[in-house]
């Protein structure tokens, strides 16, 4: 059985890292595009007290690590010259505070340049050194590869190896990308494409065959460019530009990005973007707000205000909510209650959601995002 049946969520791995970074080096394998290198910024947020290094390995060499630093002593009047060696500044040593260092793309990085990282990344008695200079009491280090199966150049030795914890992070799933989406106001034509084409956030290695699936990366069929959620973050900034850029080069645009297939079937839903109600008129006159008669539209609709929400309207939009259909409805009360909705205060503290969900608790089930 291989260790992709065990494959680990970004939170998951996220989570071992905290609780194993400080012992021992978590090396995080997956698929190029995945989000690996978030996990930095997803501990960013809960560790209190840390300076946070960020390493880019496949630009170092063995020179990058650490300096010479020629010193002189006087022994009985003789100078004695000899050499020390000052740590990079990146691994952040010299705040005095334990570091959350992450070593990105180490699989890249020259061999020389990895075995110099060994110490960094391997506790002797327990302490890991830049050199001869210990971290901080508390440092957590991990770091990332993609899949040798990739064939981009991650290779790594043995008794390299041995020195890391190595754990295999899946990708995403279409409910746990439309959530991250929605928490960081993903444009809602992307989150829409997503729900859809569930398939273009698969791996390679579920896919044998290269042509069941055109909109992904495989090894066995050469694209210059396909889905990934790095390209869809990338996308979906592209597409809030949509007002001041022609379809021809909108789509132009989206093919550099995601790949031909996966930017015509995403144009299709740009084109449904059209049939939306505008923000403003939920929020002015939700109970005249016009309600689009396409069931993509319907669910674009509810994704923007989901990763929108306010206070400030709330109110008008379950008043508005109510003239969607039970599906919809549906929809949106599953996407406040996913665990980590940004704005699931603001809703559950609503009168107006409350009254909704007692009225129809029976619907908390009926579609997730």
């Amino acid at each position: 059985m291989s260790q992709l049946t065990y494959a680990s969520s970004i939170n998951e791995i996220a989570n071992l890292i905290l609780v194993l970074g400080t012992k021992r080096t978590i090396l995080v394998e997956g698929d190029m595009g995945s989000g690996k290198s978030s996990i930095h910024s997803m501990l960013g947020d809960v560790l209190s007290g840390y300076t946070m290094c960020y390493l880019d390995a496949s630009v170092l060499d063995v020179g990058d690590v650490s300096i010479p630093n020629v010193m002189a002593i006087d022994h009985d009047g003789n100078h004695i010259p000899y050499v020390t060696f000052a740590p990079n500044e990146n691994f952040g040593i010299h705040k005095g505070k334990p570091v959350c260092l992450m070593i990105d793309e180490i699989g890249k990085a020259p061999n020389s340049a990895k075995n110099s990282l060994l110490r960094v990344c391997h506790p002797e008695n327990g302490v890991r050194h830049v050199g001869n200079y210990p971290l901080p009491e508390g440092s957590i280090v991990f770091a990332t590869t993609n899949l040798g199966s990739e064939g981009v150049g991650d290779v790594f030795l043995p008794h390299q190896n041995d020195r890391f914890t190595i754990v295999r992070m899946r990708k995403c799933n279409a409910l746990e990308q439309i959530e991250y989406g929605i928490n960081n106001e993903w444009e809602s034509s992307v989150l829409g494409f997503i729900k859809e084409f569930p398939q273009i956030l698969q791996s390679f290695e579920d896919v044998v065959n290269p042509s069941d699936n055109p909109y992904i990366f495989h090894p066995k069929e050469m694209r210059r460019k396909f889905v990934t959620a790095r390209g869809l973050e990338a996308a979906s900034d592209l597409l809030k530009l949509r007002a001041e850029l022609d379809t021809t080069t909108m789509t132009n645009a989206l093919i550099g990005t995601i790949g031909e297939r996966g930017a015509m079937d995403l144009m299709a839903f740009v084109q449904l973007a059209d049939q939306l109600p505008t923000l403003e008129s939920i929020k002015n006159d939700p109970h005249n707000a016009l309600v689009p008669t396409s069931a993509g539209a319907v669910v674009m609709t509810v994704f923007r205000s989901l990763a929108v929400m306010d206070r400030s309207w709330i109110d008008a939009w379950m008043d508005y909510l109510v003239r969607l259909d039970a599906e919809a409805q549906g929809l949106f009360s599953n996407g406040v209650r996913t665990e980590n909705y940004k704005h699931q205060s603001i809703v559950f503290t609503n009168k107006k959601f409350t009254q909704w969900s007692l009225a129809n608790a029976h619907m908390y089930t009926a579609d997730k995002v």
